[in-house]
């Protein structure tokens, strides 16, 4: 499968979470928690976030969802101090798309999803 296959699949799989991702990053800019959410979707053991959705307690889901953001993504070192200016120029506003963190066989990425109205 090519990459831009994979994404497609991947999008259509995330799908299914668009709802409580957008809800999660809502309530962590509503309650001042963070400017910059991201949702970490996963299908292992993960020390990261606040778990929202847990895969083995939902029979059929191929996904857990993370709540997380950029401060914790800084702390733990998955986004170096030196790129945070790059990752804020290059984040999407929660108008338009929940940002992802992908753990998955295409390796670890940032995907922008976009919300349907």
């Amino acid at each position: 499968m090519k990459k831009a296959e994979s994404y497609i699949v991947l999008e259509h799989e995330l799908d299914t979470y668009r709802k409580i991702m957008t809800q999660a990053a809502t309530v962590i800019l509503d309650q001042d928690v963070s400017k910059y959410p991201i949702m970490v979707a996963h299908q292992q053991e993960l020390e990261l976030g606040m778990s929202i959705f847990k895969r083995e307690e939902n029979k059929g889901s191929k996904w857990s969802i993370h709540a997380s953001s950029l401060e914790e993504f800084v702390s733990k070192q998955i986004v170096y101090p030196d790129k945070i200016e790059e990752f804020k120029s290059n984040y999407k506003s929660i108008d338009s798309s929940v940002c992802v963190f992908v753990l998955s066989e295409l390796g670890a990425e940032f995907i922008f999803l976009p919300i349907k109205k």
